[in-house]
């Protein structure tokens, strides 16, 4: 298989799973508003710290962020749907394949930043989710930056023409 081919498939790969993320918080929305209502409300993080000024115990509140956690995850599942489908109309010369990669590292470059900046830094560090035993989310965010951060990398890795691959 050729790299076009494997970034493309990368791509699609992130795309489907901000689809099933998508998917999952709207037909079960209980279920992580909870979870984002907890980190928010900074309600199970160590007794006594003096971080809780942070927290924000307003139910409305709780829904509008967990409304734009959502919204940009179905933002990064369609920029990077529509960033696939580019690459692979562009998928036979190395030149166009290079300049159709706008719109899949835009999608790319929001996934890494809604669990790198959303999740670890905001969640994490703000909310200090991560003192939290049964709210943290930080291990999984963790896991969802690394794999978006070496898609990016190599989605962004220059192609060129090799006279072998069809």
């Amino acid at each position: 298989m050729n790299t076009r081919l494997c970034k493309i498939l990368l791509v699609y790969s992130v795309a489907l799973f901000c689809s099933l993320v998508v998917i999952n918080n709207t037909t079960d929305y209980d279920s992580n508003f909870v979870f984002v209502e907890h980190v928010l409300s900074m309600d199970d993080t160590f007794a006594g710290n003096n971080g809780m000024w942070r927290s924000i115990t307003t139910t409305w509140m709780h829904h509008v962020g967990y409304i734009a956690i959502i919204m940009t995850e179905a933002a990064i599942a369609l920029m990077c749907w529509a960033g696939g489908w580019k690459l692979w109309c562009n998928r036979s010369d190395a030149v166009d394949f290079n300049r159709s990669k706008h719109l899949a590292m835009v999608g790319l470059t929001l996934g890494f930043s809604l669990w790198f900046v959303g999740f670890m830094v905001v969640g994490g560090e703000w909310f200090l989710m991560w003192q939290s035993s049964k709210w943290n989310g930080t291990e999984s965010a963790g896991h969802f930056v690394i794999i978006i951060g070496i898609i990016m990398i190599f989605v962004n890795t220059p192609d060129v023409n090799d006279p072998g691959e069809g």
